[in-house]
């Protein structure tokens, strides 16, 4: 390695020891930086000097982390067990666009936002577009599984992947085809750095879209909206995006107005609070400066009753379920798709509210991701939990996570990332402890009552999030004896243990 790409000083390994999971950000609210800390950081610029790493480390049974841009929230690059950080981010490149052939072939480390806009500049889109586009990197989607907000249309990351390289627990290099017999790429993808490094991976690529049409639609309740929503995709229309918010998440959406347009501002859960404890008031006017911050320490404390009234306020409060529909693509199919969409959803009993909502969210869409830090200033906590199954389930998973988590955290949601078969739910919860301790323990139970009722629905603890640490210890519950399968194949690409250490329930 070159000299100026392989730290070990305290300032770097305080940066490299945490991610944006949630409950490591209430440990660093109490004073706590970096209770994880790895020996070294290291920046490799090429597949080989990423084999000569981890042949190093094999050879000593130093753990590896492989490491992106930090932004995952499940605690999957903690070093929890010391050992060398490994950050791509200097190999970036995109290294070859086929136009003939649909497909980019990209390193692992390059920024989201940055692929996305070169890919433009050429003429293609990759379609995947995640909360965190600007603050991620496209090794990071694959290691996670990631979905982008257009998933409907595009898929999410691996349904596009044609080709994966990664280097194993030995040093030793490989690049598996998605075509071939097993298709040998789906164990890599997904695996969270656990069987080997993700160094590059061709991905299909496909025309910017000619065309944009976004809406709005309401619906009287979330049941309605579902059953709008399965008939769309059941009738083979492909929306690039649809999100169902319930109730209450409707409510927030609608809780504030955009000056120029007109239309709803999308709420964080700060801006959510403020506004239900609003409603609340006599006055109706909102609660503001430090009468605002007790009140929502004062409803984070009492979630149950919180969610009570809103259950019981909200259906009365405001006018239905919000329901984002949009399309894009060659202009002639989107419009064609926009008009047939419309018409089901009629007949759904859905009621059109104009472009206006659905613009207002295409132009908005990763503002939410900037406004939870104004929940731990408020002395708080907030994380999202993304689960997914079939349609015939999908609602009374809904109930399950709902009253599971209400006595505990104040909790809304919405549905996105909807199929053929199925479709996720989001759920945003929000709580407060007395102390650093009390936040944690309360964090916890929130994360096992919300996923021992995913598991007992029978639906998937990880849509696009991946799993890590938080989800960790319900892997065996979902996945039973397959269990053995993994970790039989851990085994052989990483017979020494040393890649990524404890997560994803190994």
């Amino acid at each position: 390695m070159m000299p100026g790409r392989v730290s070990t000083t305290v300032p770097d390994r305080i940066a490299y020891a945490r991610d944006l999971w949630p409950r490591g950000l209430i440990t660093l609210s109490g004073g706590n930086p970096a209770p994880h800390q790895p020996d070294a950081v290291v920046w490799p610029v090429s597949t080989e000097e990423v084999q000569d790493i981890v042949r190093a480390a094999a050879r000593t049974a130093t753990p590896i982390v492989p490491f992106g841009a930090g932004s995952g929230v499940c605690g999957g690059t903690l070093p929890i067990k010391g050992g060398i950080v490994v950050d791509l981010k200097r190999m970036r490149a995109v290294v070859e666009v086929d136009a003939v052939a649909g497909a980019a072939t990209v390193e692992a480390g390059i920024i989201g936002e940055h692929l996305e806009h070169e890919l433009n500049r050429r003429g293609f889109t990759l379609g995947h577009f995640p909360s965190s586009i600007m603050c991620s990197t496209f090794g990071g989607w694959l290691a996670a599984r990631s979905a982008g907000q257009f998933s409907t249309r595009y898929g999410k990351i691996e349904d596009m992947v044609r080709r994966v390289s990664f280097v194993d627990g030995r040093g030793e290099l490989h690049s598996v085809d998605a075509s071939g017999t097993p298709d040998i790429t789906q164990w890599i993808v997904g695996s969270e750095g656990t069987l080997g490094i993700i160094t590059r991976a061709t991905v299909t690529v496909r025309p910017s879209p000619e065309r944009q049409l976004y809406r709005g639609w309401s619906f009287p309740r979330v049941a309605s909206g579902c059953e709008a929503i399965r008939r769309l995709l059941q009738r083979n229309l492909r929306p690039a995006c649809v999100r169902l918010y319930d109730e209450l998440d409707s409510f927030l959406h609608r809780g504030e107005k955009d000056h120029d347009e007109g239309v709803p501002e999308s709420s964080g859960p700060e801006a959510m609070l403020e506004q239900y404890l609003s409603m609340l008031t006599p006055t109706g006017k909102s609660v503001i400066g430090e009468w605002k911050r007790r009140a929502i320490a004062l409803a984070l404390n009492r979630p149950e009753l919180v969610n009570r009234v809103a259950g019981a306020v909200l259906p009365y409060a405001q006018k239905g379920c919000l329901l984002i529909v949009g399309f894009e693509g060659d202009k002639g199919l989107c419009e064609a798709e926009a008009r047939a969409a419309t018409v089901e959803l009629e007949r759904a009993g859905g009621r059109d509210l104009g472009e206006g909502p659905g613009l207002r969210w295409l132009k908005h869409r990763y503002a939410v991701s900037f406004r939870m830090q104004k929940v731990f200033d408020a002395g708080a906590f907030v994380d999202t939990m993304e689960v997914a199954t079939s349609w015939d389930k999908l609602l009374d998973l809904y109930r399950a996570v709902r009253e599971a988590v209400s006595p505990l955290a104040f909790i809304m949601a919405h549905f996105s990332h909807a199929y053929v078969d199925g479709c996720s739910i989001y759920f945003t919860f929000a709580a407060r402890g007395a102390n650093t301790a009390d936040a944690e323990r309360k964090y916890d139970a929130i994360w096992k009552a919300g996923l021992t009722a995913v598991t007992k629905a029978g639906a998937t603890i990880s849509h696009h999030h991946g799993v890590g640490l938080s989800k960790a210890p319900f892997m065996p519950e979902e996945h039973g004896a397959a269990m053995e399968i993994y970790r039989a194949l851990k085994n052989v690409l990483d017979p020494s243990g040393i890649m990524n250490p404890g997560k994803m329930g190994l």
